[in-house]
C-alpha cells in the first residue's frame, strides 16, 4: 500500500490541506450569512453559485490543464481560491458572495480535475482501489475537519475566514515541491450527455438526484440548524454527523452493490432517505439537539454514498473506452442539480419554515425510487460477468471530470475487458 502511494503522496498531502480549508469555508459561510441576515433565498442562491461555478469548471478544467499542465494550473486555482475566504470576510453582501462562491467553485472544479487526472495517471489497475479509497476517505475526514474548525473563532469576525485562507495556500505547496515525475499534459477531451443517458438512464438521473439533494444540504444545513435549535454555530456538528455517516456507510453500501445488484441498493437507500427525512420533518423545530444529530447522520449514510453506486451502475455498462466520458458527464449531471437544489430548497424553507429542507429532500429521494421502479419493470438487469468494482467507483464520487481519452487504452488492455457487446438500451 505504502508502495502505491508514495508517487502520489505530495498530492494527496496537497489536496488533503487545501480541503480542510474547503471544509472551513463551506460550513463557516452559511452560518456567517445567517448572522448577517441575508434572506434565506439569498443564501440558497450563492449556494447555487458556487455549483455553477463548479460545472463550469468542470467543462473548463481540463482545457486549462490541456494547455499549461497539471502543476500549473493547481498552483493558479489554489492561489485564486485563497483569495476568496478573505473576499468573503471583507465584504460582507449577499450579491458579491455569490460572485466570490462562483469563482471558488470553478478554483475548486479545476482542482479536482488535476487531482484526480494526476492520481488515474499514476494508478494501476492492482492498486487504483488503494489509491482512490485512500483519496475518497482523506476527503472525507479532513472536509469533516475544516467544518469543525469553526468552533474555533467567532463566525462574526476574521479570524475563521484567515484561516481558511491560509490553508487553501499552504496546500499548493506539496505539489510545487514534489519530485515526483507529473502527468503528461493530455492530448483531447470530450463529453457526450446523450450517449450517457443511452448507457445508463438510472445512474445519468440517480447522479442528478444527488446534486439535487446534496448541494441544497451543502448550502442550507446551517439555515436548518438555526432554525430548529435557535443556534446556527451548532451546524458544524450536524454537518460533521453526516459526513461521518456517510463515511462509515461508503463500503457497507458499495459491497452489498457488487453482490445484490447496484439498482437495488439505489432504490433501498431512497426509500430509507424518504422515511428519514420525514421523519425529520415531523420531528419538526422542537426537535432535540441530539436526535436531529442521530437523523442526520443516518441520513448521510443513505444520501452520500448515492452518487458512487449511481457512478458504478453506469461504468458497469459502459465500454473501457468510455469511462472518462461517462465520469464527467455524471459529474456535470450532478454539478447541474447541485446549481438547481440550493435555490428550489430555500423557497421551500422561505414557505414551510426549517423542516422544509428535509421535506425537500425527502420528495427528490422519492422521485427517484419512483424513477428506479420504472427503469427495473423497463428492462430486468442483465448478467453481467465483470462489474466495475466500486472502490474503483469511488474515484469519481467527488471530482472524475474532463479528463483525457489516452489514459483508457491502458484500460482497453486490461484482462477485465468487458464481453458485453450491446449498451445502446442501457439500464
Amino acid at each position: 500500500m505504502i508502495q502505491a502511494l508514495a508517487p502520489v503522496a505530495a498530492l494527496l498531502l496537497g489536496a488533503a490541506i487545501l480541503l480542510t480549508g474547503q471544509g472551513l469555508q463551506g460550513t463557516l459561510l452559511p452560518v456567517r450569512a445567517s448572522l448577517e441576515n441575508f434572506p434565506t433565498v439569498s443564501i440558497g442562491i450563492m449556494g447555487a453559485a458556487y455549483f455553477l461555478g463548479f460545472t463550469l469548471g468542470c467543462l473548463n478544467g481540463g482545457k486549462l490543464v490541456k494547455s499549461v499542465g497539471h502543476v500549473r494550473v493547481f498552483l493558479a486555482m489554489a492561489s485564486l481560491a485563497s483569495a476568496a475566504p478573505l473576499l468573503h470576510g471583507l465584504f460582507p453582501s449577499p450579491v458579491l458572495w455569490g460572485i466570490f462562491r462562483a469563482l471558488t467553485g470553478f478554483c475548486f472544479a479545476a482542482l479536482y480535475v488535476v487531482i484526480e487526472s494526476w492520481l488515474n495517471e499514476r494508478a494501476t489497475n492492482e492498486n487504483r482501489g488503494i489509491i482512490f479509497s485512500t483519496y475518497v476517505m482523506i476527503t472525507l475526514t479532513v472536509l469533516a475537519a475544516g467544518q469543525m474548525m469553526t468552533l474555533l473563532y467567532d463566525p462574526t469576525g476574521l479570524e475563521l475566514f484567515i484561516i481558511a485562507s491560509v490553508l487553501v495556500s499552504l496546500g499548493a505547496i506539496p505539489v510545487a515541491l514534489t519530485t515526483s515525475p507529473t502527468p503528461d499534459i493530455p492530448s483531447s477531451v470530450r463529453l457526450n450527455l446523450p450517449r450517457l443517458f443511452r448507457i445508463s438512464p438510472a445512474g445519468t438521473i440517480g447522479c442528478l438526484a444527488t446534486g439535487l439533494t446534496n448541494g441544497a444540504f451543502w448550502s442550507l444545513a446551517p439555515v436548518f440548524i438555526a432554525g430548529v435549535s435557535g443556534d446556527p454555530t451548532l451546524a458544524a456538528w450536524f454537518m460533521t454527523s453526516a459526513v461521518a455517516g456517510g463515511a462509515a456507510a461508503q463500503w457497507p453500501l458499495g459491497a452489498l452493490s457488487d453482490r445484490i445488484g447496484r439498482r437495488k441498493v439505489l432504490f433501498g437507500a431512497s426509500v430509507f432517505g424518504v422515511f428519514i427525512s420525514a421523519s425529520v420533518v415531523f420531528a419538526g423545530p422542537g426537535v432535540s439537539f441530539l436526535t436531529v444529530n442521530i437523523l442526520g447522520a443516518i441520513w448521510g449514510a443513505v444520501g452520500f454514498p448515492l452518487y458512487s453506486i449511481a457512478v458504478a451502475h453506469a461504468n458497469d455498462y459502459a465500454e473501457p473506452d468510455e469511462y472518462v466520458m461517462v465520469s464527467s458527464g455524471l459529474l456535470l449531471m450532478y454539478g447541474l442539480g447541485a446549481i438547481a437544489g440550493p435555490f428550489v430548497a430555500s423557497m421551500v424553507i422561505s414557505a414551510f419554515g426549517a423542516v422544509g429542507l428535509y421535506a425537500y429532500i425527502a420528495v427528490i429521494h422519492f422521485g427517484l425510487a419512483v424513477y428506479l421502479v420504472y427503469r427495473m419493470v423497463q428492462r430486468k438487469t442483465e448478467v453481467e460477468e465483470h462489474h466495475m468494482s466500486f472502490s474503483d467507483a469511488m474515484s469519481s464520487a467527488h471530482t472524475a471530470s474532463c479528463i483525457y481519452e489516452d489514459e483508457m487504452h491502458q484500460v482497453s488492455d486490461s484482462s477485465e475487458r468487458r464481453e458485453a457487446t450491446t449498451v445502446l438500451q442501457g439500464e
